[in-house]
């Protein structure tokens, strides 16, 4: 996924990217090695913390003088300048913006004329219409759903206040929200994959989350249940994920796109 987006922001030896929620640096790192000594990294984030991650990493790999740190929200970037940078990136970062097409008008307001955007984002929209009420993650809860009831309402008082933004849009808003701040030469791939779920590590998969707004497994499972009923949960639900017995599903849209010259 980085490296299509990296791809897809087609960078050249020199240039300077912003990397929009930038996380641990994923596509800001990935991206020093493709712009070379004389290109330089922008990481910006909402949280402090990554971003003191990404600088600390920078640090450690030698790559400092190339780098520069910010503490943003994707639909506010006031301290970038205007045309400032010649490739704007972003993965999986509008899905937690309400207000999506102000971030890509921010996008369009700091890229130089002929600057290009390259984005990911999971399209939930899509997936929340395939999934069925008995099941989780592609596991099958009937066997236990009174018990999955009592969990699924802890995500639903937890969770679903939060998400909005999470499911408001797909691949289509995504392209004419840029279209509309100016954004030209759009491509857009949009991806859907079913199949069989793969396997994965129990403890990694009950301490985890679907996002970073909702509860884990784990906090919501014992929340919900008392420790008979967390047994029972688990002694269900724990073989599936292991053996990999369920169903994947993922949908995303690839977006790309270029700022038009004067």
């Amino acid at each position: 996924m980085r490296d299509r987006v990296l791809a897809n922001a087609r960078l050249e030896e020199g240039d300077r990217l912003l990397d929009v929620g930038c996380g641990d640096g994923l596509i800001g790192f990935g991206a020093l090695q493709l712009v070379g000594q004389n290109g330089r990294v922008v990481f910006s984030d909402i949280s402090q913390n990554l971003v003191d991650r990404c600088r600390k990493t920078a640090r450690v790999a030698g790559v400092s003088d190339r780098c520069s740190f910010l503490i943003a929200s994707a639909e506010d970037l006031a301290a970038v300048d205007d045309s400032s940078v010649d490739v704007v990136t972003t993965r999986s970062v509008l899905i937690y913006v309400a207000r999506k097409k102000d971030s890509f008008a921010e996008f369009y307001r700091v890229l130089r004329p002929g600057g290009r955007v390259s984005i990911f984002e999971p399209i939930n929209k899509f997936l929340q219409s395939l999934e069925p009420a008995h099941e989780f993650a592609g596991y099958d809860m009937e066997p236990i759903g009174e018990l999955w009831t009592k969990v699924k309402e802890v995500f639903d008082q937890q969770e679903s206040p939060r998400i909005a933004p999470m499911l408001d849009f797909d691949e289509r808003d995504l392209l004419t929200m840029a279209s509309q701040v100016g954004f030209r030469d759009c491509q857009l791939t949009f991806e859907v994959k079913i199949g069989p779920q793969e396997t994965a590590d129990w403890d990694a998969f009950y301490n985890s989350s679907g996002n970073p707004l909702a509860p884990t497994l784990k906090e919501a499972v014992e929340e919900a249940l008392d420790r008979a009923e967390q047994t029972r949960f688990i002694e269900h639900l724990r073989p599936l994920v292991e053996v990999g017995q369920g169903t994947l599903r993922r949908a995303g849209a690839f977006l790309a796109a270029t700022k038009s010259v004067p």
